[in-house]
């Protein structure tokens, strides 16, 4: 019976190690962790055409852009929580950014992450 025990609390060690080990290594693609987030806020064409990918309100020019679109839902959601360290700082600086400059496209961002979270496969209805 001791020994049964002891086996089991191994197990159950080594399985609650595997889940933490496994959702610390959950994060998305650092692909695109060299872009420039200081130059694409300060630049408004730039900017708009990445809020506008995201908005659904015009096309997503670039591959970059088309990622961010389907990942940034999931990050506004989850406070980043799979975002590389570059892409942490990234999301820090357009969220003080649109939150200091143009809080109405944050909002409008915010909500549209809601619908598309809500809708469970990243589009939105």
């Amino acid at each position: 019976m001791i020994r049964e025990r002891s086996m089991f609390l191994i197990f159950m060690l080594f399985a609650i190690f595997a889940i933490m080990f496994a959702e610390e290594e959950e994060k998305y693609t650092s692909k695109y962790d060299d872009i420039d987030i200081d130059a694409i806020l300060a630049n408004t064409k730039l900017r708009n055409q990445y809020l506008n990918c995201f908005l659904e309100t015009g096309p997503c020019a670039t591959a970059d852009a088309k990622y961010f679109k389907e990942k940034l839902p999931e990050a506004i959601a989850t406070k980043c929580k799979k975002c590389t360290a570059k892409q942490v700082i990234f999301f820090d600086k357009a969220v003080t950014w649109y939150t200091e400059n143009e809080p109405e496209n944050w909002q409008k961002m915010v909500e549209k992450a809601i619908q598309r979270t809500q809708t469970g496969d990243g589009k939105s209805k």
